[in-house]
């Protein structure tokens, strides 16, 4: 998908697989440059040792959702609201090694998207008020969350948040179950720090 006028670009990474039996749902804007070249070299190399797709694209999943400094931010926030406890793990980096058959991690736009070469955030432009990219969430992300029954989803900031919100009020998806107030875990995001403490009670 190219769009010449709002310089929008997709592109393809092998980020399907569904963990159809997870117990929460973790999810982003769309995959960065950095989780799409980890998400190419990990196929790479598992196919040494791994040779059914399905198992692959799990491996993928595990080592390239949020991979970088993001995850150590996020890991770091979802500690501190007890996750790990509630799912019964030492810390919720296990999510992304041995206890990765608790979670599943996605994003609303599921293949990496950018805005004028750069990794696209939700802003600019506005994702509900693109309809290519609305109807990627539609078709793509919400498809995929129907198969999951009725999870915990942190969505991380505020305009996958506002994506959520959206598809809950065309009942793609339950409200209740959304958790409220996450900041994305972003290094960039300044704010997170404030954003985390504001909402910490509430959320736990």
């Amino acid at each position: 998908m190219k769009e010449k006028k709002r310089k929008n670009s997709k592109y393809y990474a092998p980020f399907e697989y569904i963990n159809e039996r997870a117990k929460v749902v973790i999810v982003g804007i769309t995959p960065g440059l950095h989780q799409m070249k980890k998400s190419y070299s990990t196929v790479i190399n598992a196919r040494g040792h791994l040779h059914v797709d399905e198992e692959i694209l799990h491996e993928v999943k595990k080592n390239s959702s949020f991979e970088g400094t993001m995850r150590k931010n996020l890991v770091k926030m979802l500690d501190e609201l007890g996750l790990h406890t509630y799912l019964n793990i030492s810390s919720t980096l296990d999510l992304f090694d041995e206890a990765s058959h608790l979670v599943h991690t996605t994003s609303v736009l599921t293949y990496p998207v950018f805005y004028n070469g750069k990794n696209y955030s939700g802003t600019t432009p506005n994702i509900l008020k693109t309809e290519l990219l609305k109807k990627n969430i539609t078709e793509g992300f919400a498809t995929e969350i129907g198969t999951i029954e009725r999870p915990p989803i942190i969505p991380l900031g505020v305009n996958v948040t506002k994506v959520l919100n959206y598809l809950a009020c065309q009942d793609y998806l339950d409200a209740n179950n959304i958790l409220l107030g996450f900041p994305h875990p972003s290094g960039g995001n300044g704010h997170r720090h404030k954003q985390f403490a504001a909402n910490k009670e509430q959320m736990k």
